[in-house]
């Protein structure tokens, strides 16, 4: 496939490492000049200096026969018009990155008008992750909601965990949960476990559980959550607006500390029961006079990783049960991973994952039972895909022990959503039309349609 990516920051450099080895022709064009030379020294793809808003550029970069254009310039407006030109150049999907509140309201409207096949919002992507992680400790991670009623995590197993030592079958006897473990990372390898094989400390298992047994399954696994009723947001930018409305909604009491004196009055008069404190001066004086030490959790939201990481460290220090920390730099986030400190939010990953899903629709083309969802666990080597079982699907109401159910190399079925109710597969389960199925599968299979699961 020819692919153009107009912008040569994080996310686009994290896209190109995504696609790299799947004989994608790839062009960047970048306006500024060192960013596109280093994009070429790096990578195995074409890049040219100019803007993807001009249709010359866009024509010399191919868009006339691309299959794809994503647009990933700090600039709404340019992203959009990048889109609508290379439609008009010919270019047969586009994608685009928006940032500002009201265009991510109306992307429905633009993408339907302007014809621009994808908007995402990774502000609202990133609050939402926050959302789901607060409460959470660092041996745990989210990686998505699916079905609606289904919630993947991962879980980096530790020294007393219940699981150690254990093989699938006998933690299944042993712990009374409902969840199902689809992958383990070890040592850097892929695994996709049946029920002989044998959990070991150091492990990163995927953990697929119904959201409303989630609670329990953590319990079951020697995790606890913090119900984290006290919540500290730093940063008052755009994405903290979008988490401070879902966590009013969950009825959390809520303190936000921002240095623009502006932006703190525009959320008090938006949030009249928010605590908003203008914080200027040194971090720690401002953490503490906030009462950081008396907080359930705190969730570090500034444009700086240096800000984020000094007062993540803060609040380390003073106990918080629950720490999340937005990073845009891949060190940074390697390094607060490996130190284990709670719960990283980059706006890059969660951004490829998204953009990964809608190349692989666009490729599935008009086949009836495309990806519906899509995320990426065990360090991006195992996929989690979405699929709702339609006509076309092969083997209807077919039991799972029947032999004619045979799934390929390293793929599971993590679940099935049926009727809205989410069900752990069993030998005497079968898929039915309608039916949501959630697969797990290694990346090198490149399942694209639910028929696509059997051997």
């Amino acid at each position: 496939m020819k692919i153009i990516i107009v912008g040569a920051g994080r996310t686009g450099c994290s896209l190109i490492e995504a696609l790299a080895g799947k004989n994608h022709d790839i062009t960047v064009i970048e306006k500024q000049k060192e960013r596109a030379d280093a994009v070429t020294d790096k990578y195995n793809v074409t890049a040219m200096v100019g803007s993807g808003a001009s249709r010359e550029t866009l024509r010399a970069a191919g868009a006339a026969t691309a299959d794809y254009l994503i647009a990933l310039t700090p600039v709404d407006e340019i992203n959009l018009l990048s889109c609508m030109q290379a439609r008009a150049v010919g270019t047969r999907y586009t994608a685009a990155r928006v940032f500002q509140p009201d265009l991510a309201t109306d992307r429905n409207v633009i993408e339907q008008e302007q014809g621009i096949d994808y908007i995402f919002n990774p502000k609202y992507d990133v609050a939402e992750e926050a959302m789901l992680s607060i409460g959470l400790p660092g041996i745990v991670k989210p990686v998505g909601v699916f079905g609606d009623c289904m919630q993947m995590i991962t879980v980096k197993i530790v020294e007393g965990s219940p699981l150690a030592g254990k093989t699938l079958a006998e933690a299944n006897r042993s712990l009374d949960a409902r969840f199902v473990i689809v992958t383990v990372l070890r040592e850097g390898k892929l695994h996709v476990p049946n029920g002989t094989f044998r959990i070991e400390t150091g492990d990163r298992v995927g953990v697929a559980s119904g959201i409303d047994d989630l609670m329990k399954n953590l319990k079951a696994l020697g995790i606890v959550r913090n119900p984290a009723k006290k919540v500290m947001i730093v940063g008052g930018g755009i994405t903290t607006g979008y988490l401070i409305e879902m966590l009013l909604a969950k009825k959390k009491k809520l303190t936000v500390i921002d240095t623009d004196l502006d932006r703190c009055r525009q959320l008090m008069q938006k949030y009249p029961t928010v605590r908003v404190s203008c914080g200027v001066g040194e971090t720690a004086d401002i953490l503490e006079e906030e009462g950081i030490a008396d907080m359930d959790a705190v969730v570090s939201l500034t444009d700086s990783d240096e800000a984020n990481l000094v007062t993540s460290m803060y609040a380390w220090s003073q106990n918080v049960p629950s720490i999340l920390t937005r990073i845009g730099s891949r060190g940074h986030l390697k390094l607060l991973q490996r130190v284990n400190l709670d719960i990283t939010l980059s706006s890059s990953e969660i951004s490829v994952n998204k953009l990964i899903r809608f190349i692989r629709n666009c490729e599935a083309g008009d086949a009836p039972n495309e990806i519906e969802r899509y995320s990426t666990v065990a360090d991006n080597k195992a996929e989690v895909l979405q699929f709702t079982a339609g006509e076309g699907f092969k083997k209807p109401g077919v039991l799972f022990k029947d032999p004619a159910f045979k799934l390929k190399k390293n793929v599971v079925i993590a679940s099935i959503i049926h009727d809205g109710a989410f069900v752990i597969p069993r030998g005497n389960s079968s898929i039915l039309p309608g039916d949501r199925v959630i697969v797990v599968s290694d990346k090198k299979n490149r399942i694209e349609n639910l028929n696509e699961i059997f051997a």
